[in-house]
């Protein structure tokens, strides 16, 4: 099944047409990496498909529940209110720079959203959180402040913040770029985790080793369009002239 699925997405800020005519799916247990030169549009897509922007045309289904439709004018329109609450919880979110709030102890940053919007039972939310904490290395960490902690740890708690509310899906915007390189290596072994236990992700990144040895399935995108999409193996074997020229570009950096 098709957990997410969106159709023909365009998305301009003023004469800037960021998406050109994107569509995809993410199936169940699928880790989607999404890669390609800064400004062809990733984020922007993973910014619409958690409706932190709003697409202008195109449609958009989470487990077969449409959150966007194309109206008659070929606009999107938008689900109502508590429709879009309800497809809202069947993801989470981790930010580049963490987005912990900073005067919420660690503990409090994972249990807060589950007990006040999911109204789940405290003892249970604790118990998740306790378990979360023990998945990420972090251990007795709960009393601990935002400030007390690395990047890294701080990332870990964003992760298992988004993870305590037991999302379908997990989305990731870059997830490694405000760390330092031996930072970065422990939140992949994360992620790398979280695959081995079938969580479906999709995962905007420029770690190009990961994106091979983690994904399911690589969409490159340039320019506003997605290039290519297929198999590590297919994408990264690929003849096309703009990913190969990623590719060099990249090689040549490192």
């Amino acid at each position: 099944m098709n957990l997410l699925e969106m159709n023909h997405i365009r998305k301009s800020f003023g004469d800037l047409e960021v998406l050109k005519d994107i569509s995809l799916t993410v199936k169940k247990g699928e880790v989607v990496a999404i890669i390609g030169p800064s400004g062809s549009g990733k984020s922007t897509l993973l910014r619409c498909a958690t409706m932190l922007e709003t697409m202008d045309s195109g449609e958009m289904s989470y487990m077969g529940e449409k959150a966007v439709s194309i109206g008659n004018d070929g606009k999107s329109v938008y689900a109502k209110a508590d429709q879009l609450k309800k497809i809202k919880s069947y993801f989470g979110l981790v930010f580049q720079n963490f987005n912990l709030f900073p005067h919420y102890s660690v503990m409090k940053n994972i249990t807060d959203a589950p007990i006040k919007v999911q109204k789940r039972k405290k003892e249970e939310v604790f118990d998740k959180a306790n378990e979360l904490l023990e998945k990420m290395g972090l251990e007795g960490r709960g009393d601990a402040y935002p400030y007390q902690l690395s990047g890294g740890q701080q990332q870990r708690v964003s992760i298992a913040r988004a993870l305590a509310m037991n999302p379908e899906i997990l989305f990731f915007d870059e997830p490694t770029s405000a760390l330092d390189p031996e930072l970065t290596g422990e939140i992949l072994k994360v992620i790398r985790n979280l695959a081995a236990e079938h969580i479906t992700m999709v995962i905007v990144t420029h770690e190009m080793n990961f994106a091979k040895n983690v994904a399911d399935k690589i969409i490159f995108m340039d320019n506003g369009y997605i290039v290519e999409q297929g198999t590590p193996d297919e994408v990264f074997g690929s003849q096309n002239m703009r990913m190969k020229e990623f590719l060099g570009k990249l090689s040549n950096e490192s």
